[in-house]
């Protein structure tokens, strides 16, 4: 039992060895040699006893070998079965002879022999198989030391240059990398780690330029985020001002017209009374001469002196019609209108005309500056936006704040209409609309030989003097105001008042008849 036990002990420490080493080098067999037919180790091979040797790894040795000695097992293993085949019948031969004759066995451990059906358990034996089977268990599951290749189970020693892997030693000597350029993992693995660390040293400094150029740029969008806001800020707060500022100035101006409409009302007034005062005085000396002139001599030549002196006393002096200092303040408001009509062109609108919207039936320029009325429909693709019943068509910019102004030039020809505007984004553009402030529309226009407002419940009729050529239409988004002037002569049209128009998206809006042609001024 003893002798089982060592056994066992000694196939353990030789598993987890890794298989018999090399007497003289301790290094594992892993080559063999052809000539001398032994296996070497990998310090063996560089010896002079097997230089000049033709030497394989022991892997491919073995595979060699073993087919030879398949060949050989096939023939011996025939032969067993004839010697089998042989035993078997005198075997049989025998237990005839022997045929009421026990089988008797021994005892592993004491030898005493026994009869085979009298078996005995024995305790002994079994807490050695026990402990052999726990032996077994227990060197399997030992990891393994380092990584082994598959093909040698040798640690990767080398390493490969042209194939770029880790090789054993017994793999340097194989066919596959004989020819190769071969160096120690060692220094293939610092030569790897020197060309790692400066790829990351490259990598890291790309990584805080990004970093640091990342910050700038997010340090950079706060300013000009500030900036905006600040920018906004000022825009909003000069915008307020201004239209203060102009709302002051319009009541200063129309206080001042008023004050001075009093002054020409009065003098005028006074200059009238004087005139009508002295008409009458000279009425009454005219009469009273006429009719001293036809008295007789007598009554004639009486108190003729005094007479003669009452018509004689003083020439009436005729008034001045309009003092100089009223002309020079009706200059100067002539100077101020001329000046905040030009601040005033500054907000005008650069509006151009939205194809997508227009009816077919109207023709729009290349600059998108001019609409007229087309002989017929034009081939449009269809989409939500276009008007395909009223021939319509907005602007492209939209207006949601602030005040805006743009002029509409008016070529009118045979029905003469044509009604220019503001109008919401969101109107409906679909069959028959109602063109008034109910489906969102704030215009003006001409139609049936009258000028009108298009007003809600009914039209305004707006009596003019003469129609105007050119419009100017003003758009306070603010106020929700709209305002129509000729801007030929500065004129007020017509004004929808403050809170009429709702602050929404709105835009310029046109509607042309037979003939007709609008133009957008520059």
């Amino acid at each position: 039992m003893v002798e089982i036990a060592k056994r066992l002990s000694f196939q353990a420490a030789k598993g987890a060895g890794g298989g018999e080493v090399c007497g003289e080098h301790q290094e594992a067999l892993k080559l063999f040699c052809e000539e001398d037919q032994t296996p070497i180790c990998v310090v063996c091979d560089r010896s002079r006893a097997h230089r000049a040797h033709m030497v394989v790894p022991i892997a491919e040795a073995a595979q060699e070998y073993k087919e030879r000695i398949q060949a050989h097992l096939k023939t011996l293993r025939e032969e067993r079965e004839k010697l089998l085949g042989l035993k078997a019948t005198r075997e049989g031969n025998s237990r005839e002879y022997l045929g009421g004759f026990a089988t008797y066995i021994s005892c592993p451990q004491c030898r005493e022999t026994f009869p085979q059906r009298k078996l005995r358990l024995n305790r002994q034996l079994r807490n050695i198989v026990e402990a052999a089977r726990k032996l077994r268990l227990q060197t399997g599951r030992e990891p393994a030391p380092e990584r082994l290749c598959e093909k040698h189970k040798e640690p990767f020693k080398l390493f490969c240059e042209e194939d770029k892997i880790p090789i054993c030693l017994v793999c340097d000597r194989s066919k596959e990398h004989r020819d190769h350029t071969v160096i120690p993992a060692e220094e293939a693995a610092e030569e790897f780690k020197e060309k790692i660390q400066a790829r990351l040293k490259t990598l890291r400094e790309e990584r805080e330029m990004l970093l640091t150029f990342k910050v700038s740029g997010e340090k950079r969008s706060r300013e000009y985020l500030r900036n905006t806001q600040t920018e906004r800020q000022k825009i909003v707060s000069e915008f307020q001002q201004l239209r203060q500022f102009l709302e002051e100035h319009e009541r200063l101006l129309l206080a001042q017209l008023e004050k001075l409409d009093k002054e020409i009302v009065k003098i005028q007034n006074e200059s009238v009374s004087k005139l009508s005062e002295e008409i009458s005085r000279l009425s009454d000396l005219i009469g009273e001469l006429e009719g001293k002139c036809q008295k007789p001599v007598t009554e004639l030549l009486q108190d003729v002196r005094s007479t003669l002196i009452r018509s004689a006393k003083g020439k009436f002096q005729q008034p001045e019609e309009v003092s100089t200092n009223l002309e020079l303040r009706l200059g100067d408001f002539s100077q101020k209108t001329v000046a905040l009509m030009d601040t005033l062109r500054k907000f005008k609108a650069n509006v151009t005309l939205d194809p997508d919207t227009a009816h077919p039936i109207l023709v729009l320029s290349e600059d998108q500056k001019n609409v007229r009325w087309g002989y017929k429909p034009s081939p449009m693709p269809k989409n939500a936006e276009r008007f395909d019943s009223w021939a319509c068509v907005l602007g492209c910019e939209g207006f949601t704040s602030g005040r805006h102004c743009w002029e509409v030039q008016v070529d009118v020809g045979g029905e003469e209409c044509w009604a220019v505007g503001v109008a919401r984004a969101s109107m409906m553009r679909k069959g028959r609309i109602n063109l008034s402030p109910d489906e969102g529309i704030w215009a003006v226009g001409l139609w049936l030989g009258q000028f009108r407002a298009l007003t809600s419940p009914e039209e305004t009729s707006l009596p003019l003097s003469q129609f105007p050529n050119s419009i100017r239409v003003c758009l306070d988004c603010d106020r929700g105001q709209v305002t129509f002037i000729d801007a030929d002569d500065g004129a007020q049209i017509f004004t929808f008042p403050p809170g009429s128009v709702p602050r929404e998206r709105l835009r310029p809006w046109f509607w042309l008849g037979q003939e007709s042609q609008l133009s957008l001024c520059l």
